[in-house]
């Protein structure tokens, strides 16, 4: 018997109790997402403040004098929280075609109305730097409006997944990761699915205006966040559930290492005061999630059946709506899990952000954001 043919007939073997398991998730355990060892499931009392006529406040940041947080949202706009008295008022847009962009959410629409990612202020000069997965990296200054495009392609191709950013304000230096060459934002089931690796860790200078690529060849490359002393800068793999090291200082400088496995697939990474990382897993992998991600043929496999994307979607999050921020270490270790596993009041969140106290933390999907007391 022909070898192609028996193998070709195991995968799709597999890929039928894959099915079967996945339409009757309550016969099994294997749907529901893993129990992380040590965990408090604590962020269900975490405060929740809606973002008015809007979705998906994926990023967060706060202003040089403390303002905020700012947020940037599905229909293009970034967002500034003025306290409970006076909400949310629009502060910026990353494009001036906005005339059809009157829907919280359409993706349909991404590409023209823009759609802010990761935020980050420059403490220096009060601006505000914008990895607009569509449009590219911007800034706008410390009074809003609308933003400025200053990378939009690299070595002649356009960026098609700007994600997150992070910057060196004493060098002047701009740390940005596009996803993916292939995919763009609204097609992020596939380039998790399909095996994808060609996202990029890139480096722009302020002054000279000259982009760099760092790394190439990233799963899914998404959160950005460089060290306390600016020795290494991290990017979170999220395909591969975890989060890579490359060496910017010392005897290691150029070289690239794991500096944490995680057990879910994570998004942004944003550094606490004492140096620490706080890193905001979309889902926990699951044994499906699991297999459906490591195995690039059954990834393919699933993506040409006919499920919509909510149905892949809640193969890749176990079910269950839920939400797990990991506090890491300087060196990677794992310090806290904080999670609400019921997905009571947070879920599918994408960045955590501690200050004064507190963590606030967004999400892409969601039409809130959350604030959780640490003491």
């Amino acid at each position: 018997m022909n070898s192609k043919f028996v193998f070709t007939a195991a995968k799709l073997a597999a890929l039928a109790v894959f099915i079967a398991i996945y339409q009757n998730p309550s016969r099994v355990n294997f749907h529901a997402p893993p129990v992380i060892p040590g965990s408090r499931d604590d962020l269900h009392a975490a405060q929740l403040v809606k973002v008015t006529a809007a979705v998906g406040p994926e990023s967060l940041a706060f202003d040089p004098s403390g303002g905020g947080p700012y947020a940037g949202v599905a229909d293009g706009r970034i967002l500034r929280w003025q306290g409970h008295g006076l909400g949310w008022s629009e502060f910026a847009v990353t494009t001036s075609q906005r005339k059809e962009c009157v829907r919280a959410l359409a993706l349909e629409m991404e590409h023209v109305c823009g759609r802010p990612l990761g935020l980050r202020f420059h403490k220096k000069s009060g601006e505000l730097y914008i990895a607009d997965a569509y449009l590219g990296l911007q800034v706008v200054g410390p009074n809003g409006g609308l933003a400025t495009p200053l990378v939009s392609q690299v070595e002649g191709h356009p960026l098609r997944f700007t994600n997150d950013l992070d910057i060196d304000e004493d060098k002047d230096v701009i740390y940005f990761t596009d996803t993916s060459t292939s995919f763009q934002r609204r097609q992020f089931m596939s380039s998790i699915l399909s095996g994808d690796k060609t996202g990029k860790l890139l480096k722009y200078n302020i002054s000279s205006k000259e982009v760099t690529v760092l790394v190439q060849g990233l799963a899914f490359a998404n959160g950005v966040a460089l060290s306390k002393d600016r020795s290494f800068v991290l990017v979170a793999e999220t395909s591969t559930c975890r989060v890579l090291r490359l060496w910017l200082d010392g005897p290691n400088a150029g070289n690239v290492d794991v500096f944490a496995e995680l057990p879910g697939f994570p998004d942004n990474i944003r550094r606490n005061p004492k140096g620490e990382f706080w890193v905001a897993l979309h889902a926990k992998k699951g044994i499906l999630s699991n297999w459906a991600v490591s195995k690039s043929w059954a990834g393919k496999t699933l993506l040409k059946l006919p499920f919509s994307f909510k149905q892949l979607h809640s193969l890749l999050v176990g079910g269950k709506a839920h939400a797990t921020a990991i506090r890491l270490s300087e060196e990677g270790k794992i310090l806290e899990v904080l999670e609400d596993c019921e997905g009571k009041s947070l879920k599918f969140i994408s960045e955590v952000e501690e200050k004064d106290g507190k963590l606030w933390i967004g999400s892409v999907l969601m039409p809130f954001i959350g604030i959780y007391n640490l003491h």
